[in-house]
């Protein structure tokens, strides 16, 4: 059994697999850890899947990675403190999972919807040395991360997948955009992007292009 500074679930890479992966998959705000593991059976064989619950209870079943707010025109404050801390365990989680299951950072991927989608892709600009991609549906870039950002030269070999719903009314397309441009700006670092027709919602054609992108990823050299 995985001992981890958050709840999570796990399935399984297939045991015959000699070199295994692990996607660390991360909710958006008021889900908890169910929601993403129900894409388990989508997700090549070859992979942990784990999917972590947020520490921050809002309610019944509805956990939130920080709290935010939205003010009449559009912009966006957050809970610096809350994204922080949620970043530190989430920090110590990926490694130690990596390590308990044997897998090495060049096999890890961090993924999230949304709310998660920002804390996988903050995890990646901040810490890159923690793994081999981030996956970010649906999501937006922090400013207060971009002064953390790490130097271009950490990114070499590392990659990043970024897909948004052309029609999303939560999150705007223009954020996907933004972090678009925010990566194009890192050299080195491997940028996968597409939109999709759509919502904020993960549609199938969108979870077909991720799972092929995750296969091609994960190739043997």
């Amino acid at each position: 059994m995985l001992d981890l500074p958050l709840t999570f679930l796990h399935r399984p890479a297939n045991p015959a697999v000699r070199h295994p992966w692990l996607l660390a998959l991360m909710h958006g705000v008021g889900s908890n850890e169910h929601d993403l593991f129900s894409l388990a059976p989508q997700i090549p064989e070859h992979f942990h899947v784990l999917s972590l619950r947020a520490p921050l209870r809002m309610g019944p079943g509805a956990f939130a990675w920080f709290d935010f707010s939205v003010d009449p025109q559009g912009g966006r404050s957050i809970d610096e403190a809350q994204e922080a801390h949620s970043r530190a365990l989430l920090e110590q989680a990926l490694p130690s999972a990596a390590d308990q299951l044997g897998v090495a950072p060049g096999r890890v991927v961090a993924g999230g919807f949304s709310q998660g989608g920002i804390m996988a892709l903050s995890l990646l600009l901040t810490r890159p040395e923690l793994m081999h991609a981030a996956l970010v549906w649906h999501s937006r870039l922090l400013p207060q991360i971009v002064p953390h950002i790490a130097p271009a030269e950490a990114f070499a070999g590392k990659h990043l997948w970024v897909s948004h719903g052309m029609h999303d009314n939560v999150i705007p397309l223009a954020s996907a955009q933004a972090i678009r441009r925010q990566a194009q700006a890192l050299g080195p670092l491997h940028l996968r992007y597409e939109e999709f027709a759509g919502a904020h919602e993960i549609r199938p054609a969108e979870l077909a292009h991720t799972v092929a992108w995750l296969q091609e990823l994960s190739q043997p050299a």
